[in-house]
């Protein structure tokens, strides 16, 4: 019999807290379980193994990334939204670096996916900044590159202590939003 309260979502969202403190390379399911005082088999009435929880995980992370990009960018434009949106992504990866890993290079299966719909949610948020730019529509999908490119590698750097210069990494931030603005406004 499952533990009391112990759920599909109960069990995901206990192993992207664990991949944000331990890395998600060093999340296993025996350390799951132990941290939820279950025995290893049973995360598997909940979960279909390790992969299926990485997975899972990656979804989550995708659909809090795009509420955060996304409720950071309503009813801004142009600067203002771009920052917004760059900051929203930049502190959720530092925040939680385990979770955002699961989200890098694993694969939807189709249209109706979560892992799809996740990820649309958040292209959408950052596609929400473009429009105050007058990007176009030929241009949109190298710009969402260019933007994700840029936000994620800063974001992953700083979150594996990567900046290990005397330059405050906050003014290296603001110099990279204003850099990203003049290119955008120039297009």
């Amino acid at each position: 019999m499952a533990r009391a309260g112990l759920d599909a979502a109960a069990v995901v969202a206990a192993g992207a807290a664990l991949a944000d403190e331990v890395g998600l390379a060093n999340l296993t399911m025996g350390l799951l379980a132990e941290r939820l005082g279950v025995r290893t088999p049973s995360l598997y009435k909940h979960v279909g193994g390790q992969a299926d929880l990485n997975r899972r995980i990656a979804v989550l992370a995708l659909n809090e990334a795009a509420g955060a990009v996304g409720d950071a960018v309503q009813g801004r434009a142009g600067r203002d939204a771009l920052e917004a949106a760059a900051r929203a992504f930049r502190a959720f990866v530092v925040e939680h670096p385990g979770r955002y890993a699961a989200t890098i290079g694993v694969e939807p299966s189709g249209p109706d996916d979560p892992l799809t719909i996740a990820s649309r949610r958040l292209l959408d948020a950052f596609t929400a900044v473009l429009r105050g730019y007058e990007i176009e529509e030929s241009e949109v999908d190298h710009s969402l590159r260019m933007l994700r490119s840029l936000c994620h590698g800063f974001a992953t750097l700083q979150a594996a202590d990567g900046f290990r210069w005397s330059a405050d990494i906050d003014e290296s931030f603001e110099w990279l939003i204003g850099f990203v603005d003049r290119g955008l406004r120039a297009r």
